[in-house]
């Protein structure tokens, strides 16, 4: 069992504290785990965001609006490929100093590596400066969500009753789009107040505080869950024990691997819905970004209606069979509906509802796929290191990969990108499947 610094101790006391009889109930983990995904996704649409509409203009205006927006997407995957590390890094302290002091240190690195995007210097104030500042700020979010992971989804999925274990996985899920509406209305609200002189110079700003003020407060819901002795009970059990990682790699690197590729779909799909059309319509078209904003509004509630439903599905059909499905739909919607962003404000609008549709039924359930193969000893580890590789291969370089095959071959090329998460996601899933019917039948011999 790790142990904590006294001040570490002292916060989780306090945090603690506000459980008069030491339980924590299914309910009260979904709120801090919504909490949780939603500051996390805040963060990371408001960067994604400010991706497009700003960092071309502020810190590569030499390359040119389509130049610009490339590079600036380059920067924005350096957060994923720092995810792995900064897990590492964070698995070493809360074997070290206990969850407590790792949430606290992570969500403040998000935090702060936030905040400091809202005072970043453009090129004209100091050159190349301004980029190398903007990547390190990027690979700061990237190492602190990998120190975000709190293990309150397994705890989550651990608690669901019988027969509700898809309900219960889309829960965290939820984060995503919530996030994504509330990072939307505050760019559309200062896209349409100001100016877009006003906006460029301080207008996109002021996003970035509020991204801060919510992990605050995502950070002490979240402690009041982790510190609770219900959680301390799973984690003494091994159920959640934050094991090394490159022991975790060498135990279970062929499921890990698996895992990572079983939710591609998701995570390619979340990219084509969310930062690449943007991109595209603020390119490409004569659709505002602060109209195109509120129909991503619409998508995202479209997206949160389709993640409720996959739970539902999930635990009538199963987890799998609604992964391969929405996978297969992704394969066609790839074929097709790209076009769709070329069609003016209804083709747009049919765009993001079909699409914000497909990924809430693949995104409903994506996460910890195969968590359920993982050895108890090894899942807290392995899922984090998973969720990682996945966001990694699959969301990671989709909007540079997808504009950057739209701009050289029209919206029909990007669709390949997508078809290529959907091939992945459906081996991925027979694997899995081959692999657990092969065991099942080992232990059964045996």
């Amino acid at each position: 069992m790790s142990t904590a610094t006294p001040s570490s101790r002292q916060l989780e006391r306090d945090a603690a504290a506000l459980h008069d009889d030491g339980k924590v109930d299914p309910g009260e983990i979904a709120i801090g785990v919504i909490l949780g995904r939603t500051s996390e996704f805040f963060d990371f649409f408001v960067y994604a965001i400010a991706s497009v509409l700003v960092f071309p203009h502020l810190v590569f205006p030499y390359a040119g609006a389509l130049g610009g927006t490339l590079l600036s997407f380059a920067v924005f995957a350096l957060a994923f490929i720092a995810r792995p590390a900064g897990t590492a890094l964070f698995i070493a302290v809360d074997r070290r100093f206990g969850r407590g002091t790792k949430l606290t240190i992570a969500l403040l690195l998000l935090g702060a590596s936030t905040v400091a995007v809202a005072f970043l210097p453009g090129h004209a104030q100091v050159g190349v400066w301004s980029a190398v500042m903007l990547a390190a700020f990027r690979i700061g979010q990237g190492v602190a969500l990998g120190g975000a992971w709190d293990g309150m989804a397994s705890l989550l999925a651990l608690s669901a009753p019988p027969g509700r274990r898809g309900w219960y996985a889309m829960i965290p899920q939820l984060g995503a789009p919530i996030g994504l509406m509330v990072a939307s209305a505050l760019f559309a609200y200062f896209l349409n107040v100001l100016s877009a002189e006003d906006f460029l110079d301080w207008g996109w700003r002021y996003p970035f505080f509020v991204a801060f003020a919510i992990n605050v407060v995502a950070l002490f819901a979240r402690l009041r869950i982790v510190v609770t002795p219900t959680f301390q009970r799973q984690f003494e059990a091994r159920e959640l024990q934050p094991t090394p990682v490159f022991k975790a790699i060498r135990e279970e690197r062929w499921k890990i691997a698996i895992g990572a590729f079983a939710p591609l779909a998701a995570f390619a799909m979340f990219h084509m819905v969310t930062v690449f059309p943007l991109s595209w319509v603020f390119l490409f078209t004569r659709e505002t970004p602060g109209r195109f904003l509120l129909i991503e509004i619409a998508g995202a509630a479209v997206g949160i209606l389709a993640i409720l439903a996959s739970g539902l599905l999930a635990d009538r059909y199963g987890r799998r069979a609604v992964l391969a499905a929405s996978a297969a739909g992704i394969a066609a919607f790839s074929g097709f509906a790209p076009q769709f962003l070329d069609g003016g404000p209804v083709g747009e609008l049919a765009f993001m509802v079909s699409g914000f549709a497909l990924l809430g039924l693949a995104f409903g359930q994506a996460s910890g796929t195969v968590a359920a193969s993982f050895s108890l000893t090894n899942r807290y580890t392995s899922s984090a290191l998973t969720s990682d590789l996945a966001w990694l291969f699959g969301a990671g370089f989709a909007p540079l990969v997808a504009l950057l095959l739209s701009a050289k071959f029209g919206l029909v090329a990007s669709g390949v990108y997508l078809l290529s998460g959907a091939v992945m996601t459906l081996v991925a899933l027979w694997l899995n499947r081959t692999l657990v019917d092969g065991r099942s039948s080992e232990a059964k011999a045996s």
